[in-house]
């Protein structure tokens, strides 16, 4: 996954818990094929500088095994649940949570989102 599919998928500044539908949708992640939704996607809401800054110089390493980097402070994110539903309707659920994120990291750009750490719900 290159820089602009993990924006695409991971990046929104100014995203709402009611917003998953609409975002996933346009963004062309809900589905992962015709009748398939994506479980969960999450979004960080910052911008991708500084989500970019935890491969500089703003994170520390975690499961090396897998080459992940934590960030050192918290993060604002959106995680976008799916809904029971049929198969061809794709409807999520959205949760804002406050917590330090794990990427990977390739040449100092994220290029993955592997999950988060901590329990500072809003």
């Amino acid at each position: 996954m290159h820089l602009s599919k993990f924006r695409n998928q991971h990046i929104n500044e100014q995203m709402s818990v009611d917003d998953c539908d609409d975002v996933m949708r346009a963004r062309k992640i809900a589905k992962i094929n015709k009748n398939k939704c994506k479980k969960t996607n999450t979004f960080i809401l910052s911008n991708i500088k500084t989500v970019r800054s935890i491969c500089v110089n703003n994170g520390e390493p975690y499961d090396q095994d897998r080459n992940m980097t934590k960030s050192q402070k918290h993060f604002d994110i959106v995680v976008c649940h799916l809904k029971p539903t049929r198969p061809a309707k794709c409807h999520y659920n959205g949760k804002k949570l406050n917590k330090k994120i794990i990427i990977k990291c390739v040449r100092g750009f994220p290029v993955h989102y592997d999950g988060d750490i901590g329990h500072c719900e809003n």
